[in-house]
């Protein structure tokens, strides 16, 4: 979409269509979206159906190829076109509960293809790890980390925390209210923060080294936040969790991505919003999703994630008429 709403390109692909033989369960009727998106310079379009799968489509949303497994909430594309995504594994651990399942989150890295290079587990790597007394908080059973967030580290603040060196990993982990550094090649965390946030989503590095991330239930009561902190010393150093007048919250979901004019872009998830920021809080952009449903028209549509794509982004500039920064 351009900034004022207006559709430049769509991509469509059903759950049937890619994976036909999937059984016919409610639960399964349920996952008929994409949790995540990402859109590569040529127009092919990444896609996450949540812990099914991923799909890799071409500019006319033909599919190109799929990778059947626990993708989940998360993917980024490197330079070198690998792409990393978060991963589960429903499994019995008997360290964890001699007889009861858990869900078992791992990165794993693909190549261009779609064919898996590497697998890495971010329960082992919290448990060869300084920071493994972090699992005492874990639940014995079931969805133990869920993990929501995966970004591979450019190098930026570093300089301040070693841990931040290029290729190293940030993740979010909700059910242990901690974000997270994991060293891909020792396979193990090393860096931790927790008791800042709770249930975040979308911590990410921006320009000088800070973490900006989305606090779901942090703030308390029915509100939410969006941080920005120095890693190193937790302080705080910008904040927005609404206003009086306007409401901000999101008890699931959410994300933030710092702009390129030093605007906070925020997607409000389960109300269906996104908006930008000034560092003022001054609310300078707004869509809300235009889809209802329900009697009246009285729920909203949630927007799992907003992302605002840069003018010179290449496929951008094959769009007849492209002029404006559009959303993804």
């Amino acid at each position: 979409m351009d900034m004022n709403g207006a559709v430049l390109h769509r991509w469509r692909h059903g759950l049937r269509r890619t994976w036909p033989d999937l059984d016919e369960t409610p639960q399964l009727r349920k996952l008929e979206y994409w949790r995540r998106a990402h859109l590569l310079d040529n127009g092919d379009l990444l896609a996450i159906f949540e812990g099914l799968g991923l799909i890799r489509l071409d500019r006319d949303s033909q599919l190109l190829w799929q990778h059947r497994g626990g993708i989940h909430h998360d993917l980024e594309v490197t330079a070198d076109g690998l792409i990393y995504v978060l991963d589960r594994e429903g499994k019995v651990l008997p360290r964890i509960h001699p007889e009861k399942g858990v869900l078992e989150d791992f990165v794993t890295i693909l190549d261009a293809d779609g064919q898996t290079l590497r697998r890495i587990s971010l329960l082992r790597a919290f448990e060869n790890s300084l920071y493994a007394p972090l699992l005492h908080r874990m639940r014995p059973t079931g969805d133990i980390f869920h993990t929501n967030t995966l970004e591979v580290l450019d190098g930026t603040g570093a300089d301040r925390l070693p841990a931040f060196q290029a290729g190293n990993l940030l993740i979010s982990v909700l059910e242990l209210d901690t974000i997270a550094v994991v060293d891909p090649v020792r396979e193990a965390v090393v860096w931790a923060l927790s008791g800042v946030s709770r249930k975040q989503h979308q911590p990410t590095v921006v320009a000088g080294g800070n973490l900006l991330l989305f606090d779901n239930l942090g703030a308390g009561g029915r509100r939410s936040r969006v941080l920005e902190l120095d890693p190193s010393t937790q302080e705080v150093r910008w904040r927005y969790g609404g206003t009086e007048a306007v409401d901000f919250f999101s008890k699931t979901l959410g994300s933030c991505q710092r702009l390129p004019n030093g605007n906070t872009l925020i997607t409000e998830s389960e109300n269906g919003r996104a908006f930008e920021i000034t560092r003022q809080g001054e609310i300078v952009w707004e869509m809300i999703n235009p889809h209802r449903t329900g009697e009246g028209d009285a729920l909203i549509a949630a927007l799992f994630e907003v992302v605002r794509l840069p003018l010179d982004h290449p496929f951008l500039s094959s769009l007849d008429g492209s002029s404006e920064p559009a959303l993804n």
